[in-house]
């Protein structure tokens, strides 16, 4: 399997997807570009992405809720000259799906979730779609298999205070505007995709974990590499002729 380019800029990279997509890719040989607010984090990401064997490492310094931020994205990747060749959206903030003492979700988390999670990949999408020139070829959307299918609260202990409305409702946008986006670019040339994938271990305990397998065909919670295994082939020349797909990656989570 090839890459279909070396250059990979990644939103929401030191998240804990994010950051298995930035070393996954560094240790290919790629150039891995990511967007951070900086600090202690990012460098330790750029770090590891250089260990790894990553050519060339960039932090993008910005912040992803203010108006101008794919514009300035795409400036500074100008100043640098690290254009990236595929862009996976994957940036999401978890403050924004905190749900109130009555079990609802506000006005307020609402429009934040649906601006990080459907506008700003929008927004960078087509900034860097459209830069005079641009070597965008490959757009990765992680969506999530709520955007899919609605939870089964089975699952949660307390679902009216763990199961946040407006995070399944923006991964469902998400999954159609990666068709919109499919159709809209296609006349230069970029293909569209996004990757729904189901519960990843590591953060949930072992009781939660036990529901889930019981609840799912493959008996258990993803491992973060399967995840990023779907984001590779995506980017590689082996899914050249798709575009508009949504990949479930879930275990047969939602053939239940």
């Amino acid at each position: 399997m090839e890459m279909a380019s070396p250059t990979i800029l990644i939103t929401g990279a030191t998240g804990k997807l994010g950051r298995t997509f930035a070393l996954g890719f560094a240790a290919m040989g790629s150039n891995v570009a990511f967007t951070s607010r900086g600090g202690d984090v990012a460098k330790e990401l750029e770090q590891d992405c250089l260990a790894r064997g990553a050519k060339r490492v960039a932090c993008v310094q910005a912040d992803l809720t203010a108006e101008d931020a794919a514009s300035n994205i795409a400036h500074q990747l100008e100043e640098i000259e690290l254009l990236p060749d595929i862009l996976i959206n994957n940036a999401r903030n978890t403050q924004h799906l905190k749900i109130d003492s009555t079990g609802r979700t506000t006005r307020k988390n609402w429009q934040k979730e649906l601006l990080m999670g459907v506008v700003l990949p929008y927004e960078l999408s087509m900034a860097l779609a459209y830069l005079q020139p641009t070597s965008l070829k490959t757009i990765i959307n992680i969506a999530s298999i709520y955007g899919v299918s609605a939870p089964n609260l089975a699952l949660y202990d307390r679902p009216e205070l763990e199961s946040p409305v407006n995070y399944g409702v923006t991964k469902a946008a998400l999954i159609h505007l990666t068709k919109e986006l499919a159709v809209r670019l296609a006349s230069r040339k970029i293909s569209v995709n996004a990757v729904s994938y189901g519960g990843v271990s590591g953060r949930a305990g072992e009781e939660f974990q036990a529901r889930y397998g019981r609840l799912c065909p493959a008996g258990r919670m993803l491992d973060d590499s399967e995840v990023f295994g779907a984001v590779k082939f995506l980017a590689s020349t082996d899914a050249t002729g798709m575009t508009g797909h949504n990949l479930v990656v879930d275990g047969g989570w939602t053939i239940w």
